[in-house]
């Protein structure tokens, strides 16, 4: 197995939406593995599909004890929301806000075997199942952003030192791309693997 190397916003498979996977064998078992490899690599809560450049609609998450992978994934979520939660992401590296998501979410797909499954998830869980689907509409987190907070963070985007930040970013995953050897177990910290929040973006 390997690890994958993750797209950075600006790559357009992360604005397409992802197509059903109607395969099941070898192959997809290899990709879901590879990307349970890559998630641990780079110390994140979840990792979908066209992150690292298969647009296909998969993802993976380990939110604490819960892991695991979801496949053509269908989310049904509740009308109450959540409480206010810094939100990263691993393809927009370096900025956190908090993202409005819903208090619970149910995610029913397959497994990589096309076996049915159903998952319910509240808080934390919850808000990477909606994280992760959203990749596969080709949405990304800071589109889900209202009033200053995506201000601040498209400008954030736009500046020409965020181009530093994503090239320091790829050069230090650089290092463990094709290994198959990652940093599982240690403690995960949004979806940005350790995102911090973006100041006024001046």
């Amino acid at each position: 197995m390997a690890i994958l190397s993750i797209r950075i916003i600006g790559d357009p498979v992360l604005r397409t939406v992802a197509d059903p996977v109607t395969e099941f064998g070898p192959e997809l078992a290899k990709l879901v593995q590879d990307m349970m490899e890559t998630m641990d690599d780079v110390d994140g809560a979840g990792l979908a599909a066209p992150q690292v450049g298969v647009s296909k609609r998969v993802f993976t998450y380990r939110i604490g004890t819960d892991h695991g992978h979801v496949i053509n994934p269908v989310l049904v979520s509740s009308p109450e929301q959540q409480l206010p939660s810094v939100e990263g992401c691993l393809s927009v590296p370096g900025l956190g806000f908090p993202a409005p998501r819903a208090l619970r979410t149910t995610v029913s797909g397959v497994n990589l075997h096309g076996d049915a499954i159903e998952i319910e998830g509240e808080g934390m869980l919850a808000r990477c199942f909606q994280h992760e689907t959203d990749h596969l509409d080709g949405k990304l987190f800071v589109d889900r952003l209202d009033g200053r907070d995506r201000t601040a963070a498209f400008r954030a985007i736009r500046n020409a030192s965020y181009g530093e930040v994503t090239e320091k970013t790829t050069a230090k995953r650089a290092r463990s791309v094709g290994s198959s050897f990652g940093a599982a177990g240690q403690v995960r910290s949004g979806f940005g693997g350790g995102s911090v929040r973006a100041g006024s973006g001046k």
